[in-house]
């Protein structure tokens, strides 16, 4: 019985995780209504099929995977039509409007002012009055758009032209060089070796993460452990 319960988890565990990876990153990081209930769901029949040991394994697979089929028609007519978009998803409601909260929207969606308060402090707005719009989208987060006058001053505001920079590059993760990044550079591994010791780090395998920016500027994090080492 032990085996048995093995088995089927470590299957419905992959199983699972494959249905996840086939319906996006959208599934995990933004979820709406449909999508929660399908996870729901999903989650639902990986425990049943893994307690009923009785219960041949494919019962439980087949539903699982025709909910993953199910969500990606869906999202599909979604892309398509308008309409089945506004069913399946909802739609964004905006909840503030020059600064005003529109109490009837809130109502509709049983969203209250305590809620609305302390999403606008997770955005680093402490000020309702400060907020042009406010839109709840369709994840549950909320999207603010701060008055002209409460904006951020940035450097196009005061007529400066700046260097566009791009993403760094990273080089090396938990003492294990990027190669195919360093190739990217058309650096190789003994310039990343003479780099690394020009900031008193002696070895790859003492470096936890290192990138290098657009200037050319190499950035390098030393694992706790090599700082503990006695020199010499």
């Amino acid at each position: 019985m032990a085996w048995e319960l093995f088995y089927r988890t470590v299957l419905l565990y992959l199983a699972v995780l494959a249905a996840v990876r086939i319906m996006g990153k959208r599934e995990v990081g933004q979820l709406s209504a449909f999508d929660l209930v399908v996870a729901i769901m999903i989650a639902e029949l990986a425990a049943m099929s893994m307690e009923n040991i009785d219960m041949p394994l494919h019962e439980g697979l087949v539903p699982i995977f025709t909910l993953v089929a199910l969500e990606i028609f869906l999202s599909y007519l979604s892309l398509k039509s308008h309409t089945i978009r506004g069913l399946v998803d909802g739609a964004p409601t905006i909840v503030i409007a020059n600064g005003k909260i529109m109490e009837k929207e809130l109502r509709k969606l049983r969203y209250n002012v305590s809620d609305l308060l302390g999403q606008l402090r997770e955005k680093d707005v402490a000020n309702i009055a400060d907020v042009q719009y406010a839109v709840l989208e369709t994840s549950g987060e909320l999207s603010v758009l701060l008055k002209s006058s409460k904006r951020p001053v940035t450097p196009e505001d005061l007529g400066l032209s700046v260097k566009e920079e791009g993403m760094p590059t990273p080089l090396i993760f938990d003492g294990h060089i990027h190669f195919r990044n360093l190739e990217k550079l058309g650096r190789d591994e003994s310039w990343l070796v003479a780099e690394v010791r020009k900031n008193g780090i002696n070895s790859i395998k003492d470096v936890l993460f290192a990138s290098i920016d657009t200037d050319g500027q190499l950035y390098v994090s030393e694992k706790e452990q090599a700082q503990k080492k006695p020199a010499g």
